[in-house]
């Protein structure tokens, strides 16, 4: 059976294109001890997997040349020879972007079940990893504080627009940083934030004003995706004893020059604490998270969006949206039927 794959052609140089992939086809190899055959439905596009491209150090291991792309990916179990999990089980995991994958489970794999009325995308997403990294890193890492301030930067994208909102549902004052007026808007007519900044076409120096005028008794907690001057301007606004949860550096991803940051000292001044996290390392708080989730969003609380597109050859364009700022939404790509 030739199953088909995403893979890498060769390693970007700055931001990635088209041509850096390729979709092949490859025999599935036979089904070991303790392995499972996937059918995968859905697949999740995610800035991180720009780090596994051409970056050694991250935390899962670099992609070698003429490999598949590896994801977060929802699946049904079409043949298991593991003792949890049986045939036609539903499961998000850690696989290749591919219509198969041969995996053995892991940290991030978990048996979902599917109620009435509720989409598979959403296991992906707001109750996937998406929903789960914005929790643990605010929750986790930021320990918001009812009456605080918390700036999110990518306050428009799939994990900041949900940190952001669980900073309101938690009685902090949220704001929010994304890239245009149209995305700003959506941070106050649909995420319900109590401020939304532009960072487009403004340098470290005007960035800071717009923050502390937006904060200007200073951020408590900072929920970070994006680095560079948008982290730069952030220290500068902290309060005494301030938090940054370090999510991403998606501005540094296809930077080819390192780069430096003048506020660091801010930390110090401020005994401010930095804290990079990973979610596969906070799985012992998953099943809370998902009660408060899906609480909120049946409350009406808690709002998201996804953009879906349909079929393998939609990976690639659907991923390189990520870093041009087309995207709306959670990415993801429907492989079959659900």
């Amino acid at each position: 059976m030739l199953n088909r794959r995403v893979i890498l052609s060769r390693r970007p140089d700055g931001l990635p294109t088209a041509a850096d992939f390729a979709i092949d086809e490859a025999p599935l190899p036979a089904l070991g001890d303790g392995e499972l055959l996937v059918r995968n439905i859905l697949i999740s596009l995610d800035p991180g997997m720009r780090q596994r491209l051409s970056q050694v150090d991250s935390y899962v291991p670099l992609i070698p040349i003429g490999d598949p792309l590896t994801t977060t990916t929802l699946g049904e179990v079409v043949q298991s020879r593991h003792a949890d999990y049986a045939d036609g089980d539903l499961i998000v995991g850690f696989h290749t972007i591919a219509d198969y994958s041969v995996t053995v489970p892991g940290p991030l794999t978990r048996r979902i079940t599917r109620t009435d009325g509720d989409a598979l995308s959403h296991h992906l997403g707001i109750l996937g990893p998406t929903g789960l990294t914005a929790y643990a890193g605010l929750i986790e890492i930021g320990k918001p504080k009812p009456g605080e301030t918390v700036l999110v930067s990518a306050a428009a994208g799939a994990v900041g627009s949900v940190a952001a909102q669980i900073a309101r549902i938690k009685g902090c004052r949220a704001i929010g940083i994304a890239g245009g007026p149209e995305k700003c808007r959506r941070l106050i007519d649909e995420f319900g934030l109590d401020a939304a900044i532009d960072y487009r076409g403004r340098d470290l120096a005007a960035l800071t004003a717009a923050i502390r005028e937006a904060a200007p008794e200073g951020i408590d907690v900072f929920f970070d995706n994006v680095g560079g001057i948008q982290l730069d301007a952030a220290l500068d606004v902290l309060t005494i004893g301030a938090r940054v949860a370090l999510c991403g550096l998606i501005s540094q991803y296809n930077a080819s020059e390192p780069v430096a940051l003048t506020n660091l000292f801010k930390l110090i001044a401020k005994s401010a604490r930095i804290e990079g996290f990973a979610v596969l390392r906070h799985s012992d708080i998953f099943p809370t998270a998902l009660r408060d989730l899906s609480r909120w969003i049946a409350s009406g609380q808690l709002h998201f969006r996804e953009q879906i597109g349909d079929g393998l050859d939609q990976a690639v364009p659907m991923f390189l949206k990520l870093f041009d700022g087309s995207n709306d939404g959670k990415l993801m790509v429907r492989l079959a039927s659900d």
